[in-house]
């Protein structure tokens, strides 16, 4: 009865609610036309290159406000010759400019800083696309945009090479990009590309757009794209083939080795990775012996869950159209998740080598296929990971998605996983759905061992909402993926036992927006959130019922009020703080409330604060949350936070204090040299870590890393381990 329904539901959601809207594509077209002069990048106020280029004249309010033409005046121009898209933007102001960082890759220093984006999608599907910006001070940041559901996300861990300079002056600053042909994927039989353009004014709070499209979606919406018009076919480039060798060493120590060496070991490795373009549109990434020390530190958290944490990838190998894999499953059931790759509770294991074949076959079909070896580590066999997945473009926005996954050390040791999905979206891009069946192998052939469900969303003005139903089998094994709630830890026998479920998901976001202009305020509203898993049987695992109501200030300072239910019956004796004597199978229930504060964040000392209370299990729970941060525009960013849980149990299951400190520090000499440090002090994981990271972009691409890393015990700070590796790449185009 309960799946007839959940099918029900799920047909409806993807065929009753397409609602047809305005297409901006059609309304918003920018005639493109190769220029014969020479454009410098150079910001400088240069008007006869660009005499010929044709102009937009301003933009439209986008955010708080999506009616009217923007209060600051916005000018963009863009043209292309036999190598490059040219972009110039003129972005008039009264000189009061944020710039949050000249760190290049950061979103949060990218949107609260004065910004100007250009997204890009050379095939026009509404799926994915590119994405480049700079802030007033000249930080760079290109990103990967893909389809998520029915939203447009970003990943901005995505790494490759264009150019662009920032001028300010008086009353305006200039941007001047250059995207080579080379860094995008695209067909040279597609005239139409879409192509949007975002500003942040920060002074005024506000974010305008080129196209008209309701604030309910997002400025860089794949949707909303106006249309770049090409005047001819797009060229064919030549030599789509860039070397990028590295050399990296260092030297470490072990001071807990009590076995081997615990002398300093010192390390000199080389590498290569390659990027080849297969076609226009279908790229190779090759890797040998790849080398991931540059790479920044996970933040620390203290976990009072039952289950593993997620971190995400930062690996840039795995990057590049990572969506076509990663883009299955649903929120804390991922199919396939780079991270099982190269990586053993935090450490890295060797990888030989790896390829990667991702892009477009067609204007409608995206494919990717991967395979990786592992070399052994410790006690870990090598490993042959092969993944592949299809996605087919179907309508006029949704896709049909397949995925296969194999694990492979020997004969009988394997893993393997396979998976189809159907990812509706309406036109209008309000509603979307997706409907998915997996499903999972081993050398054991268990029974019970599909994951299926669905999960969609609305997206109004006022009214925006979500919903997920899934049911996991409980021996649905994820071992390239993160599945953490199907693994119960028995804290009396020591075991992990696997154990199925069926989650529960919707939830609900109503935004009031004043229409007084006197008003203090952007948006406010309620927020009301449910989650219930059941086991197998049917009977209740947990359930969490929340409300909020959030305040959204005109100078970006925040206040949001919570409140949640939850209801817990433990199907395992569970320690979760640590202590003795575990909290034993049983059914608690327990509730609590928190206030968050953010001030505005242009300023240059802000701050964040957070304070909870209320019951947890047995016993009671305080949590405290500051944080303050310190700008010294634009050179320079220092913060600390902090972050205490005072959890007391009923007498005779223990209490405990958990800090978590983290200071950083982020100076940026300019906007191609940076250097960041941060110490982290967490009792839970009874470790104090130092990490700082000197990166010099000496050429476009090309990097050289200097980083040092130090942990410590909490009790005496007594050193575990020390590193200090450089790392020198270097882009070669042939």
């Amino acid at each position: 009865m309960k799946r007839s329904i959940a099918a029900f539901l799920c047909l409806m959601s993807t065929t009753v609610f397409a609602q047809e809207i305005a297409d901006t594509r059609e309304s918003f077209i920018y005639n493109l036309k190769q220029t014969s002069a020479t454009i410098q990048i150079d910001g400088e106020e240069n008007e006869e290159e660009w005499n010929d280029v044709e102009m937009i004249p301003h933009f439209i309010n986008h955010w708080p406000i999506d009616q009217g033409e923007a209060e600051a005046l916005s000018q963009v121009w863009v043209t292309y010759d036999q190598e490059f898209i040219y972009v110039k933007a003129k972005l008039y102001d009264r000189g009061q400019r944020i710039v949050q960082s000249l760190r290049r890759d950061n979103p949060d220093n990218h949107w609260n800083s004065d910004n100007f984006t250009v997204v890009i999608d050379p095939f026009n599907t509404k799926q994915n696309g590119f994405f480049f910006g700079v802030n007033a001070g000249g930080a760079q940041m290109e990103a990967l945009m893909s389809l998520d559901g029915g939203q447009t996300r970003f990943d901005q861990n995505w790494d490759n090479k264009w150019y662009s300079e920032v001028k300010p002056y008086n009353d305006h600053w200039l941007v001047e990009m250059a995207i080579p042909f080379k860094t995008l994927r695209y067909s040279e039989n597609i005239e139409e590309w879409g192509i949007n353009f975002i500003r942040g004014d920060m002074e005024r709070n506000v974010y305008s757009t080129w196209t008209q499209f309701p604030i309910n979606f997002g400025g860089i919406d794949l949707n909303y794209m106006g249309t770049l018009k090409w005047d001819k076919k797009p060229m064919k480039t030549e030599g789509k083939v860039a070397l990028i060798p590295y050399v990296a060493g260092g030297t470490s120590r072990n001071f807990e080795n009590q076995e081997g060496n615990r002398n300093y070991q010192q390390d000199f490795d080389t590498g290569l990775d390659a990027k080849i373009a297969i076609t226009g549109s279908l790229n190779l990434d090759l890797t040998v012996n790849p080398d991931f020390s540059n790479v920044d530190v996970d933040q620390q958290v203290t976990n009072l869950t039952r289950f593993s944490i997620f971190f995400p990838e930062r690996r840039n190998f795995f990057l590049e159209n990572g969506d076509i894999f990663s883009n299955f499953g649903g929120r804390q059931i991922q199919p396939f998740f780079s991270r099982t790759i190269g990586l053993n509770q935090g450490q890295q294991v060797p990888i030989s080598y790896g390829a990667r074949l991702t892009g477009n076959l067609t204007e409608n079909t995206r494919v990717g296929a991967m395979n990786v070896q592992t070399r052994e580590f410790g006690e870990l066999a090598a490993n042959n990971y092969t993944v592949a997945a299809v996605h087919h473009k179907v309508f006029d926005r949704s896709v049909v998605k397949a995925m296969f996954l194999n694990r492979q050390a020997g004969t009988n040791d394997f893993g393997r996983n396979a998976g189809v999905e159907f990812n509706y979206v309406a036109p209008s891009g309000k509603w979307d759905n997706t409907v998915r069946f997996h499903t999972s192998t081993t050398e054991e052939n268990l029974s019970d061992n599909h994951y299926y469900g669905f999960s969609g969303g609305y997206r109004g003005r006022h009214l925006r909402s979500a919903w997920t139903v899934d049911v996991v089998g409980e021996n649905f094994i994820t071992e390239l993926g993160f599945n953490p709630r199907i693994n119960n830890f028995d804290a009396i026998s020591g075991d992990i036992i696997r154990q199925g479920y069926t989650r529960v998901n919707p939830w609900m976001v109503y935004r009031f927006i004043p229409e007084n202009e006197n008003s203090k305020l952007n948006q406010h509203g309620v927020r009301t959130w449910h989650m219930g898993w059941f086991n197998p049987n049917g009977s209740l695992n947990e359930r969490r019922h929340g409300i909020g109501y959030d305040f959204i200030f005109k100078n970006t300072s925040e206040l949001r009020v919570n409140r949640l239910l939850r209801e817990v019956n433990l199907p395992f004796a569970t320690n979760l703080i640590g202590g003795d004597t575990p909290l034993p199978a049983s059914n608690y229930l327990f509730s609590d409330q928190w206030i968050v504060y953010q001030t505005d964040v242009r300023k240059v000392i802000n701050s964040q604060f957070m304070v909870r209370y209320g019951e947890f299990f047995n016993g009671e729970r305080v949590n405290v949350n500051a944080g303050i941060n310190i700008r010294a525009q634009p050179w320079g960013t220092f913060g600390i936070n902090y972050d205490y849980n005072q959890v007391t149990l009923a007498k005779g299951f223990g209490e405990s204090d958990f800090h978590l400190l983290r200071a950083n520090a982020e100076i940026s000499f300019s906007n191609k040299m940076f250097w960041t440090t941060a110490i982290q002090y967490n009792s839970q994981a009874q470790n104090y870590n130092i990490f700082s990271r000197f990166q010099w972009r000496y050429k476009p691409m090309s990097d050289f890393f200097l980083v040092y890393t130090d942990n410590y015990t909490t009790d005496g700070l007594n050193i575990k381990n020390r590193q200090i590796v450089f790392k020198v790449t270097y882009w070669l185009n042939m």
